[in-house]
């Protein structure tokens, strides 16, 4: 059937309020249209749909029974207008981020809280996982974008943008003094109790291969899955850290850990916020970005 779907919006309001008057300023249009367009619909379907009466206009029961079909089907979509207006607005939706302890901890949550001042109706979730991880679950468009920290691969269809540098060192405690202030080369870590991330981390990835590089094998007796648990680890004297600087800094500052020294310098890499261009960012998720980018240009 060709008819207009306006008419049965048009069909629905009439019948709802019994007055062409009352459904013409609902939907801001003038009477005449509102006539104009019932004439239209009788027609197509070939059946008389109202009576008119001195007060109005009364369903015909040939009305009654389109109207029991049409109120559910105009008010499902009127609903869905209203809500998608809202979600428009940043009054309803969801955002769907990916993160790692790492990026979250350190660059992202600072946003993430203003943005929840300004926008406290949209649900926020962080897929938090591992780069590698990460980077499959926006692949998947299963997050919306990703903060991941590098290096990070060439992906097909994914947007690295730098936003902050990170530093790696390793650290210890009292157990290994010896090494305090002293400049060290790298295959002194083959000869100490290592405590690192899991392999499967771009962190692990990243030190191993530029530790190679340097000829040096990591052998770590702690193999552990988050960075804090590296630095409470090393505090406890079970061996000599391998963290990024930034979660090691309150213990380093207060003296209870010490980084080790090297004739290398580590060289320093950094966070990514990683976009899907296959897919179109939903509103709340432009919105965060846009406040990344506007805190962003004040530093």
């Amino acid at each position: 059937m060709d008819t207009n779907l306006e008419y049965f919006r048009v069909f629905y309001h009439v019948a709802k309020h019994g007055s062409l008057t009352v459904a013409a300023d609902e939907l801001s249009v003038s009477q005449p249209a509102v006539s104009q367009q019932l004439r239209h619909l009788e027609r197509d379907l070939g059946a008389e749909l109202f009576n008119r009466t001195s007060r109005g206009v009364k369903l015909t029961k040939e009305g009654e029974l389109l109207y029991g079909y049409v109120k559910r089907g105009v008010e499902q979509i009127e609903l869905g207008e209203k809500k998608l207006r809202q979600m428009l607005s940043l009054e309803l939706g969801e955002l769907h981020i990916g993160a790692s302890d790492m990026t979250l901890k350190y660059y992202l949550l600072p946003f993430l809280e203003r943005f929840h001042e300004g926008y406290p109706e949209i649900k926020v979730t962080v897929n938090n996982a591992p780069t590698p991880e990460t980077l499959d679950a926006l692949s998947r468009e299963i997050v919306d974008f990703a903060v991941v920290s590098g290096p990070v691969p060439e992906t097909p269809g994914i947007e690295f943008t730098p936003v902050r540098e990170i530093q790696d060192t390793f650290v210890a405690a009292r157990r290994f003094i010896q090494y305090k202030n002293r400049t060290l080369d790298f295959g002194i870590l083959e000869q100490l109790p290592l405590i690192c991330l899991e392999g499967r981390t771009s962190s692990r990835t990243y030190m191993d291969q530029f530790m190679a590089r340097s000829k040096v094998t990591i052998r770590p007796e702690f193999e552990l899955a988050t960075s804090d648990m590296i630095v409470q680890f090393a505090l406890r004297n079970l061996g000599v850290g391998s963290v990024v600087r930034d979660f090691a800094k309150e213990y380093l500052d207060s003296g209870q850990l010490f980084e080790l020294r090297f004739s290398q310098v580590i060289p320093r890499r950094k966070f990514y916020i990683a976009i899907n261009t296959k897919s179109a960012l939903p509103v709340a998720a432009r919105r965060l970005l846009e406040l990344i980018r506007e805190e962003s240009g004040k530093d």
